[in-house]
């Protein structure tokens, strides 16, 4: 490396751990916390030494059934994750290949409903679920979750498609494919990666979407956003268990995200040198 090199090297490596460990802190002062005794938590200065105890992990099992929790995220995880694949790769099918002049004008509507707060909605939404009898329960989360994220997942898949070659759908039909035929045959397979992204970024954000399940459901569809919420009381927080519930409410998606991260970056990527 040439010495005039080296210092905009050393400057640029210097600055991105210090991003990533500004980042990370966060994480692992939640890891610290979630082993110590509830006075050790509110200690100041703040202990990075001390004797870790379990005793956090299994007050949080005695008190609320975290496999309840755990089984209602991962249920209205993976639910909304597939009755959205369903809706979302049809839908971007035909916005990519039979393309209309309004179709960029819908692409755009539909982003912009994310950008309404979800605050905006909650009162409409809360009272057709009370309506149909459906608060606390498995299914108005799966529903709300799902069209929370059909949008992204619409124009994740939009993006993944239109990296198919016309050409090969032009021979397909010359063939004499039908559009389901097109569609499940050849359109399918070739946008497995971009089924993949999308799909696991979904499940990420619908494990980790707390707004709704902290509205729409309380103990018996409680995910397990509501069992980290249900740790802040009038006498105050506890910290050490509110960071063993916390820990052991990210830990299952954060493996699942670290082994799945190469899918998630090209899911977000799509489309991105064009």
């Amino acid at each position: 490396m040439q010495p005039s090199n080296f210092l905009p090297q050393l400057l640029r490596t210097a600055g991105a751990w210090a991003v990533a460990l500004l980042l990370f802190f966060p994480l692992g002062w939640l890891f610290l916390t979630a082993f110590k005794t509830e006075l050790q938590a509110i200690h100041v200065p703040p202990l990075f030494i001390f004797e870790p105890t379990l005793g956090n992990f299994s007050e949080v099992q005695r008190r609320s059934d975290y496999l309840l929790y755990a089984r209602n995220s991962l249920i209205t995880s993976l639910g909304s994750t597939i009755i959205g694949l369903l809706i979302a790769a049809p839908a971007a099918y035909s916005m990519a290949f039979f393309r209309t002049k309004r179709t960029r004008d819908i692409l755009m509507w539909m982003l912009s409903t994310k950008m309404m707060p979800a605050v905006g909605a909650l009162v409409p939404i809360y009272v057709l679920a009370q309506t149909a009898g459906l608060l606390d329960s498995l299914t108005a989360l799966t529903v709300v979750f799902t069209l929370s994220n059909l949008p992204i997942m619409v124009w994740m898949l939009y993006s993944a498609y239109k990296d198919i070659p016309n050409e090969i759908l032009e021979a397909a039909r010359m063939d004499g494919a039908s559009l389901w035929t097109e569609f499940r045959h050849v359109v399918l397979p070739l946008s497995v990666g971009g089924l993949a992204s999308t799909g696991l970024l979904c499940l990420v954000l619908s494990w980790n979407e707390a707004f709704w399940a902290l509205n729409l459901s309380s103990a018996k569809a409680g995910t397990l956003a509501t069992l980290i919420a249900s740790y802040s009381s009038p006498e105050g927080l506890f910290w050490a268990k509110l960071s063993a519930a916390s820990l052991m409410a990210i830990a299952p998606i954060v493996v699942f995200g670290w082994f799945s991260q190469k899918q998630l970056v090209q899911g977000l990527t799509f489309g991105a040198v064009k």
